[in-house]
């Protein structure tokens, strides 16, 4: 479990978010939420790449307060930035690797838990393949063994689907799925993949959080008058202001 209480961040003068209190439990949840909501910066908080500013968070019962707590804890932390970087001729296999390597996975058990961790996105046949060949989706589908090697505990995706065409999509669907006995958090735009794969919902605006609570509670909202062509749809965009609806 994941919990943060009264968690402050921002950079420079600049304030993200303050007071911000959250709860994380094992399945699926999305961080839904507009542009420049404070999402990126919440995915970053919570998986220890920065320290907040105030707060306590709080990873399986241990409170992370210095960075040897924070190096720690990221052993059972896999986390996938929106734009993650990569050596176009490192072969598949030596990138997941390397992700072990980061996460202090044992040597020994490099191989075993890359080649798992390949196999269960679909890429046990790509893995003597180099990076820089692979196709888009095959290419995230690589990050995302790349961040769930070891089999962590706590994974943080944000915006996993982004340039993936419908199919990708939903074998991105039944990879998520697959992740038993897992915390996850997604942040995403898009709609239909939050109804399809996740437990629960937050959504967040301007630095606070507006709802946070299972996926039919957000639905039982649905408000016909606002846009959208789905009762998940209409329910989210009803929580947004007016101003904050269209970014």
């Amino acid at each position: 479990m994941i919990t943060a209480k009264q968690l402050g961040q921002g950079y420079g003068r600049h304030i993200v978010f303050r007071s911000l209190d959250l709860e994380l439990q094992p399945g699926v949840t999305a961080l839904l939420g507009p542009n420049g909501a404070g999402k990126t910066t919440l995915l970053r908080t919570l998986a220890t790449v920065q320290p907040p500013r105030e707060g306590r968070l709080t990873i399986d019962g241990r409170e992370v307060k210095s960075e040897a707590e924070a190096r720690a804890a990221r052993r059972q932390i896999g986390f996938l930035p929106q734009r993650f970087g990569y050596e176009p001729g490192m072969r598949v296999r030596d990138f997941v690797r390397y992700g072990a390597w980061l996460r202090g996975i044992p040597p020994r058990d490099w191989s075993s838990a890359s080649a798992t961790a390949l196999d269960h996105v679909g890429l046990a046949n790509e893995a003597r393949k180099k990076m820089g060949s692979l196709s888009g989706g095959m290419r995230q589908r690589a990050a995302i063994a790349w961040a769930v090697v070891g089999k962590p505990r706590f994974v943080v995706l944000d915006e996993p689907t982004v340039g993936l065409d419908p199919q990708q999509r939903f074998r991105f669907r039944d990879i998520i799925a697959g992740l038993t006995d897992t915390t996850i958090l997604l942040s995403t735009h898009l709609i239909d993949d939050v109804d399809a794969v996740c437990d629960r919902i937050v959504v967040m605006h301007e630095g606070k959080i507006r709802f946070a609570g299972l996926t039919d509670e957000l639905k039982a909202l649905d408000d016909p008058s606002a846009p959208g062509h789905t009762p998940l749809e209409r329910a989210y965009v009803s929580l947004l202001p007016e101003e904050g609806r269209n970014r």
